[in-house]
């Protein structure tokens, strides 16, 4: 009876570690997870347009034109510009001149001048058509600024290449392009290292004198006409005269006759 409790206990021993075994080599049940909720996805925005084209921005932005940059605002060219630029399609080309070209003018220059003649003077760097590089070797001259006309003695602006070298001319300057500030198809800035003076303001020319009056025709034949009538108005007293002497000896040569008649 004691052999059989044995073998019953050795049985149930041997079952419950063949059961620990087999669930510690069984592969561990994966836990439960809860399903996540669905992303939905916003639509990518549309990228913001681009801002209106600033002149005065780029120029601050590549330095040294603070001179030009300042007469710009002061003369009201600066909002014009951002209005032609962002309201037509005509396109800019800008010669700026740096702050050394400004430093090299006769000290009191600038000061000198009038609010017109200023304004002036900028627009006399504007060209009002976009001109790249490579066109420079093709334009006519002389080209026509903002300034307005470009005949000889007014606003006249000479633009000529040599290999990649740009010269410029106003006739009382003569300066060449050093570099490309900005260009993007409608506006194109190019530095230049001397202020064109156009001969409008820094070398007005004299007007023509008036010629001289003519002397007046009715004059001279007024003076004509008055000689012979001197002459004979001389002449008729010459003539009373002689008459009246003729009279007087005529009378005395009668008396001188009666008597010897006597």
């Amino acid at each position: 009876m004691k052999q059989f409790d044995h073998l019953m206990l050795f049985f149930l021993l041997h079952t419950s570690c063949s059961t620990l075994l087999t669930l510690a080599q069984a592969p561990a049940a994966a836990p439960v997870v809860a399903p996540k909720a669905a992303l939905v996805l916003a639509p990518a925005s549309s990228p913001a347009p681009p801002g209106p084209t600033n002149v005065t921005k780029i120029l601050e932005k590549a330095g040294q034109f603070s001179t030009f940059i300042r007469l710009m605002k002061a003369t009201q060219v600066a909002n014009q510009l951002l209005g032609q630029l962002n309201n037509t399609n005509n396109g800019i080309t800008i010669f700026a001149p740096s702050d050394s070209a400004f430093s090299s003018l006769k000290s009191g220059t600038l000061n000198s001048l009038s609010d017109e003649q200023k304004v002036e003077l900028i627009q006399f760097h504007i060209i009002p058509t976009y001109l790249s590089s490579a066109q420079f070797q093709t334009i006519s001259n002389p080209l026509r600024t903002q300034a307005g006309d470009s005949a000889d003695g007014k606003f006249p602006l000479n633009v000529t290449s040599s290999g990649d070298t740009v010269n410029i001319t106003s006739g009382l300057t003569n300066t060449s392009v050093s570099g490309t500030v900005y260009t993007d198809g409608q506006l194109a800035v190019y530095q230049i290292d001397r202020v064109l003076q156009p001969l409008q303001i820094f070398d007005p020319r004299p007007p023509a004198p008036a010629p001289a009056p003519a002397k007046s025709k009715k004059k001279k034949d007024d003076d004509v006409a008055d000689s012979p009538a001197d002459d004979s108005t001389d002449n008729s007293k010459a003539v009373r005269f002689t008459m009246g002497n003729n009279v007087g000896l005529f009378g005395v040569t009668a008396i001188v006759i009666a008597l010897i008649s006597l």
